[in-house]
């Protein structure tokens, strides 16, 4: 596990979306997991505005988003699904049979995981995952407890998660989902490679757990000390609580 440290949210963004690009460039049908959230908007908007330059080809990746709100349609402005259009899909030319997504509004929550799981096994796994950070140590939704679940499952968010989600609804955290559906830890960990980006202050707590805690259920990010090739990039207020910044 490697820790970079950035000047600037801008700086981080930039860099990620270069190395992004390089890796697609390397191997055009990658697999790529994707994040949502407000960490990732200007790494999505320094992929769409080097798309349109023309050095960024994205017809053979496919993609996995890692969650989704339970019983949350996919056209509705407050879904994942759509905060993807809007920041990505429809900027870049993503073909659209290459869009993995979970199913919010799926009837069987148990068979739309292990529909995914199926198709994430048979994409031959994840090339390279994105990667946010929640306050409380979270990756994508699975959340800090006595265990982790490796395989896609339904979660039930905390407040501290669903607090952090209500920008999407209004800034209203008691219309964010109590529930949702989140692809496994095992994935995440088994990647090729994992950038894991988290910016200001209030990820600080989260960063040092996950760098310099131990590996524990209680900060699910932790794993990521296993991970044979992640990358922790930061700004000078997230690594604020780290012995070497």
């Amino acid at each position: 596990m490697r820790v970079r440290i950035f000047e600037s949210e801008a700086e981080a963004a930039e860099a990620c979306a270069t190395l992004l690009a390089q890796l697609i460039a390397a191997q055009p049908n990658l697999v790529l997991g994707l994040p949502t959230g407000r960490t990732p908007v200007a790494v999505y908007r320094a992929l769409v505005a080097q798309h349109r330059r023309g050095g960024l080809d994205f017809s053979r990746v496919t993609t996995f988003n890692l969650d989704e709100f339970r019983e949350m349609p996919a056209d509705d402005a407050s879904s994942y699904r759509s905060y993807m259009e809007r920041h990505l899909f429809t900027h870049v030319n993503l073909a659209p049979e290459r869009i993995q997504f979970l199913r919010g509004m799926a009837p069987d929550a148990e068979g739309e995981c292990l529909r995914y799981d199926a198709a994430l096994e048979a994409a031959g796994g994840l090339d390279v995952v994105m990667l946010g950070l929640g306050a409380n140590g979270h990756l994508a939704f699975n959340e800090p407890g006595n265990e982790l679940h490796a395989r896609t499952h339904c979660v039930r968010l905390t407040r501290q998660t669903r607090t952090a989600n209500a920008g999407l609804f209004g800034d209203e955290a008691s219309r964010v989902p109590t529930q949702a559906l989140t692809m496994g830890m095992g994935p995440l960990v088994q990647s090729r490679v994992a950038i894991l980006l988290a910016l200001g202050e209030e990820k600080a707590a989260a960063v040092k757990a996950l760098v310099e805690g131990p590996v524990t259920p209680q900060c699910p990010a932790s794993f990521l000390q296993l991970h044979r090739e992640a990358e922790i990039w930061v700004d000078a207020a997230a690594a604020a609580s780290l012995r070497a910044s």
